[in-house]
């Protein structure tokens, strides 16, 4: 594509230089996103950290976008392909950024406000989305139904780790909360009245824990409970549990829900009580990377001294519910480096060193390689193309079977 300069290679210099001279801003960002860790949908100071920061630098912001109080959309560019950077900023219970969340914000705030001002030369159009509860909430899945990706040619974004991989090792997965009744009755006077809510609980949870010894090595089921009888004198009347199940594909998730819901009536029925399940509506696909766009975010990582391995490497094996934009439309979520090897997302460590001086160099060079992605699916006669055929060659393959549940 034409453009007012002279190759790709300027326009990425050029974007790099961009972000360095936002360094102090975006780390600014990201350190005050971390210092006030807010759950899923309640990420209010992130959502006006991040929307006045854009708004301050001249994009055309709408907040709370989408009918969702905690979302956001940025665009720049008037023609072209458009291509989505995605912010999210969402924490964890108790121990706040431990899954980097501040890092991924703030280097796709840095990649979309140095892009913003290449936009119109390279003939792009940007829509930077901020995304919300990430964590469980499906605040993508939301914002896909309400058409935030429509038009949009490729969906891109970073997620901190403690290895430099190219691609997260992705699960399907769907939440289930299963309730069960029995009939309260005095637990020595009169045990033979009663139906035991907490057996039918315990019984199901066993029956899974079976199960499992059966379930392919990359599938995963794993519950808790969260409501039992406030008595050891009482029959139980009323328990409760929450299992998440995940699997590899689409259609490996629908399958296995199947059996995990033989093993949850099973229990049910052994121990003569009623259960009523609950599955979410906001199931997370796998993540179908793109590999054309894939290619590319490596080459520009390798630019700025990053070396994203391949998956088989170093597997980090979790969900995201950037699987279900990966459905939709080319994307990429690779994983970058901030931590050592040894230290796991979600723990408290990796929280501290989301915040420390390897989050900081992971949101300046997440920013530039996200960007150096853009540029590419803007000006390259091939990346953006073969991305785009990628896609609808594997539509026919991808497990698209519906849950069934």
């Amino acid at each position: 594509m034409k453009s007012d300069f002279g190759n790709s290679e300027e326009a990425k210099t050029k974007v790099c230089e961009l972000i360095d001279d936002l360094e102090h801003e975006l780390l600014e960002v990201s350190h005050a996103i971390h210092d006030e860790p807010e759950l899923g949908y309640e990420e209010h100071k992130a959502h006006e950290i991040l929307t006045s920061t854009l708004i301050n630098h001249g994009l055309n912001t709408e907040r709370s976008a989408y009918g969702i109080k905690t979302a956001f959309e940025a665009k720049a560019g008037n023609d072209g392909p458009t291509i989505a950077v995605l912010c999210e900023y969402d924490a964890l219970p108790e121990i706040g950024h431990a899954c980097g969340h501040n890092v991924i914000a703030a280097a796709g705030l840095g990649a979309g406000l140095s892009l913003s001002k290449l936009a119109e030369p390279l003939k792009g159009q940007l829509r930077v989305l901020g995304t919300p509860a990430e964590e469980g909430g499906g605040g993508k899945v939301r914002m896909l139904r309400k058409g935030a990706f429509e038009g949009v040619a490729a969906a891109l974004m970073i997620h901190p780790a403690g290895s430099e991989v190219e691609r997260i090792t992705s699960l399907a997965i769907q939440q289930v909360k299963v309730s069960y009744e029995g009939r309260p009755a005095h637990a020595a006077a009169a045990p033979e009245k009663g139906l035991n809510a907490l057996d039918a609980a315990v019984l199901g949870y066993t029956n899974i824990a079976a199960l499992r010894q059966h379930i392919a090595p990359d599938e995963r089921i794993h519950g808790i409970f969260t409501d039992g009888p406030p008595k050891a004198n009482i029959v139980p009347q009323h328990a409760a549990a929450e299992w998440y199940v995940r699997s590899p594909t689409r259609a490996g998730l629908a399958d296995l829900k199947l059996r995990v819901m033989d093993c949850l009536e099973a229990g049910a029925k052994a121990a003569g009580c009623e259960m009523t399940t609950t599955w979410s509506d906001l199931a997370y696909d796998d993540v179908a990377d793109s590999r054309p766009l894939l290619d590319a975010y490596i080459a520009n990582a390798q630019r700025i001294g990053r070396d994203p391995r391949p998956e088989e490497e170093t597997a980090i094996v979790g969900s995201t519910d950037m699987g279900n934009v990966s459905y939709e439309v080319p994307s990429i979520h690779p994983m970058i480096k901030i931590a050592p090897e040894e230290i796991a997302i979600h723990t408290p460590d990796f929280a501290e060193y989301a915040r420390g001086p390897m989050g900081d160099k992971g949101v300046l060079d997440g920013a530039k390689a996200l960007a150096m992605t853009v540029i590419d699916c803007w000006t390259s006669a091939t990346v953006l193309p073969n991305a785009v055929a990628e896609f609808k060659e594997l539509e026919g393959v991808r497990a698209r079977r519906p849950n069934t549940i």
